[in-house]
């Protein structure tokens, strides 16, 4: 992990932290997504009864690196996530895949996060670079992946990354 990130509010951003506490079953602890039912104000709008599949959100760093090629400066945090990884291909993973955090934390990968507009309201133009289309005309979605504590503990930049790969057929990754 090369960051980690948490924010009270429903800012757009989540500033960095030398720590976060991730807990079994809820999420990052002082984190607005934190909760057993969805946090996500328009899927709250929805129906606030559905379960909590964007917990924690972690993007690859590799990400920033292909958006600075386009001409935008983003760090980690800045596009909301709570874990920021490098060398570990998250949006690649299947459904189910576990992510070992330190030494503790374990992170079930429930799905894509769909990027929104606000997107754009942090940097104009930046949504088209997160989410377009293949060759083929499939969506292709960049802003990382969501998941659900499986095991909390506390992750600090530096702890290790570990992916599990679950049982089973291969399950690609759809928006959650």
């Amino acid at each position: 992990m090369t960051a980690v990130s948490r924010s009270g509010g429903h800012e757009f951003s989540k500033p960095n932290e030398p720590s976060v506490r991730l807990l079994a079953g809820l999420g990052v602890e002082g984190d607005a997504h934190l909760g057993v039912t969805v946090k996500h104000r328009s899927r709250v709008a929805q129906d606030p009864t559905q379960p909590n599949l964007r917990q924690v959100h972690l993007m690859h760093e590799e990400l920033f690196d292909e958006l600075e090629q386009a001409g935008h400066a983003v760090r980690a945090g800045e596009l909301g996530e709570n874990v920021t990884t490098r060398g570990v291909d998250l949006l690649g993973l299947p459904r189910g895949a576990q992510l070992h955090l330190g030494p503790e934390a374990v992170v079930e990968v429930t799905g894509l996060r769909n990027p929104c507009l606000q997107i754009d309201g942090f940097q104009d133009g930046l949504l088209r670079l997160v989410v377009g289309r293949d060759e083929a005309g499939q969506v292709v979605r960049k802003a990382g992946v969501m998941g659900v504590v499986l095991a909390g503990g506390e992750i600090r930049p530096g702890d290790a990354v570990k992916v599990v790969l679950p049982d089973g057929p291969f399950e690609a990754l759809e928006r959650v």
